[in-house]
């Protein structure tokens, strides 16, 4: 019996971790990688460290973000998506918020070593990386945790756009190559405007429990059809935003044609979204679809740029 209590609490765990988050959440490291490479500079090393720590952020933010929406009620019975832990008493809000003090040192030690083996001494830009590893440490917990969550005011999209896209390829890439190439801006917007599609479907999927939780989501705020119209302008301007790079990138402009094939998925999904996107339920598929198609999409200018 103590053996298969020990399966369930460890299962708990782990759905409280959401590791199926992770892919996306590297997502933006590998596309910064990419483009160092592409430019001669890419470390293995670092590329390792900066994965790690960003795989502990993510991991921070949906454990914040389970106990968050558990002390302000958007995790409500009736919700669509998965069971969440503290809200469903499998996990004890004391012991998670344990794990959110465990994964916030994991974190800073993490960003620490990767700023450590990054640059030679504490210099003008060591300081910067750390104020903005502190910063997404803080935004990962003040998602929907704490007073006056900015989840709570709609934030949410700003917070994910910045760090899943600026901060992070932009970050990668200047810590492989302690320069910075305005043109990688766009490919940094792409990956942002795909991971905000992500959260997108989220909100759409919890309009009904967010509305009763006073969550005001981007959907909660303009309304269900109209955040199905704002996805829509997600995922068209990543694309577009990809295609400009490539196009103002000439020694990369034939390669062009290896984006296509996740072009068509992404069109696909739209339609599907738009065309099933009234039942929520059907969401937590797409959820899981539009996180896929965040990272196959990294993956394929991967491709384009080392080819």
């Amino acid at each position: 019996m103590p053996l298969q209590n020990n399966k369930s609490i460890i299962k708990a765990w782990l759905a409280a971790c959401r590791l199926r988050t992770l892919p996306l959440a590297l997502s933006s490291i590998l596309l910064g990688y990419f483009l160092a490479i592409n430019e001669y500079k890419g470390d293995l090393n670092l590329f390792l460290l900066s994965a790690l720590t960003t795989i502990f952020l993510q991991i921070l933010s949906n454990l914040a973000n389970d106990y968050g929406d558990a002390l302000h009620g958007a995790d409500a019975v009736n919700r669509v998506g998965p069971e969440r832990m503290v809200q469903s008493g499998i996990i004890s809000k004391q012991s998670m918020l344990l794990a959110i003090v465990l994964f916030s040192i994991f974190s800073f030690v993490s960003g620490i070593v990767l700023l450590i083996v990054s640059f030679d001494s504490i210099s003008f830009n060591f300081i910067l990386f750390l104020i903005l590893g502190l910063l997404a440490i803080g935004a990962a917990i003040k998602y929907t945790a704490g007073k006056n969550p900015y989840g709570y005011a709609g934030l949410g999209d700003f917070s994910v756009l910045l760090f899943f896209g600026l901060v992070g390829v932009c970050g990668s890439y200047f810590l492989q190559t302690k320069s910075f190439n305005n043109s990688i801006l766009l490919p940094a917007l792409s990956s942002g405007l795909l991971a905000t599609a992500v959260l997108n479907i989220n909100n759409l999927r919890d309009i009904e429990s967010d509305k009763q939780a006073n969550k005001r989501s981007i959907p909660v705020r303009i309304g269900y059809k109209n955040g199905l119209i704002y996805h829509v302008f997600l995922i068209t301007s990543a694309i577009i935003a990809a295609i400009i790079y490539l196009l103002v990138n000439e020694k990369i402009t034939y390669k062009l044609m290896f984006i296509v094939p996740v072009v068509i998925l992404l069109v696909f999904h739209t339609r599907n979204v738009l065309i099933n996107g009234e039942n929520p339920a059907l969401m937590n598929k797409y959820l899981k679809q539009m996180a896929l198609l965040s990272l196959t999409f990294s993956l394929s200018l991967g491709i384009v740029l080392l080819g």
